[in-house]
């Protein structure tokens, strides 16, 4: 799949940053990749790219409409198909991670068609995969887990690959999500794999490769979340890591989405190293990831220092303060590169 860069990034109108993930995170992984974005009115969310109409966007040279929202269910709400197929009539190609196929949309198929336009499903994919078998397999391997959704588990691996390979780690990033996918251009949405065959598909996602080389590996949902276990699970079971980190937001109370009350810490690193055991047994919490953007820089630092201090493991925000005190974790118990 080649998505034409630049990207001109559609954020509908999402009630909040969170339901414009995918285009918050290319922009802060690919800002170069982008010239502008698109938002209708009631929109609460913003990347900070320069707001445009669809015709501005084409005029100044936008290849690609990238739909940079999410919503519960992967739906395109019937609302956007207009500025959807206009995108289309000025010559844009679009690519959705959204669950719905664009082409089974008439209009939309409709106007790809009448202008030779490239419609890209992110979400979707041609192959087929194995059933996972569990069984180990060269390499190392890193795995962002969570207390819920959304807490910053694509911006860890992403930022810990980073800080491995400055380190002079042999590292790679591992995308198994829509934004992932966009910023690496490559991956699988394990969202959108039939579940027998979720494990088969993170073990293909994460091979068999040098001793000393790290994959890191995006994590999704979280296995305490009614709506997402499932994905979460077959996630750990085929990433096989030998560390994970866990992703936390440190004000909420309940999961996202749901009434379910948000696990602890502990919770988390016990029942992920309880269920990751079955293919992994030696696997081990590395450090602890939270996303203090709602906190004051003292507030930040003194909740890092007091959970890690709890568990006894390096706690940092990725964005804020980096990832240096997990690798050297890394380093600690599994060898300098």
């Amino acid at each position: 799949m080649e998505i034409a860069r630049p990207y001109l990034l559609f954020l509908g109108d999402v009630p909040d940053a969170l339901a414009a993930k995918t285009a918050v995170g290319i922009v802060d992984w690919r800002k170069d990749w982008c010239i502008g974005q698109i938002r209708l009115p009631g929109c609460a969310a913003d990347t900070g790219l320069t707001d445009m109409s669809i015709s501005e966007g084409a005029s100044a040279g936008a290849k690609t409409l990238v739909i940079g929202a999410v919503n519960a269910g992967g739906r395109l709400p019937d609302h956007w198909i207009a500025s959807i197929v206009e995108a289309l009539d000025s010559g844009l190609d679009i690519a959705s991670g959204l669950h719905v196929r664009l082409g089974d949309i008439s209009e939309i198929r409709e106007a790809a068609d009448r202008n030779n336009a490239q419609l890209h499903d992110v979400r979707h994919n041609s192959m087929t995969f194995a059933t996972g078998k569990g069984t180990k397999r060269s390499g190392k391997r890193i795995l962002a887990v969570g207390t819920d959704c959304s807490v910053g588990k694509k911006y860890t691996a992403l930022a810990m690959d980073r800080a491995m390979s400055e380190r002079g780690y042999k590292s790679s990033f591992c995308a198994t999500g829509q934004t992932g996918i966009f910023i690496s251009g490559r991956g699988i949405s394990l969202d959108a794999v039939v579940a027998d065959f979720i494990s088969g598909a993170a073990e293909w996602l994460s091979p068999e490769t040098e001793e000393d080389h790290w994959q890191i590996v995006e994590g999704q949902g979280s296995l305490f979340h009614p709506s997402f276990a499932g994905v979460t699970l077959g996630l750990l079971h085929g990433s096989q890591p030998d560390g994970f980190i866990v992703c936390h937001e440190p004000t909420r109370t309940k999961m996202r989405g749901v009434e379910t009350p948000l696990p602890t810490i502990e919770q988390v690193i016990e029942t992920t190293i309880q269920l990751g055991r079955l293919t992994n047994p030696a696997i081990q919490c590395i450090g602890i990831a939270v996303n203090t953007a709602a906190l004051e820089d003292d507030e930040a630092l003194a909740f890092l220092a007091k959970v890690g201090e709890k568990h006894g493991l390096p706690a940092t925000d990725p964005v804020r303060y980096g990832m240096e005190a997990i690798v050297d974790k890394v380093s600690a118990e599994f060898g300098a590169p």
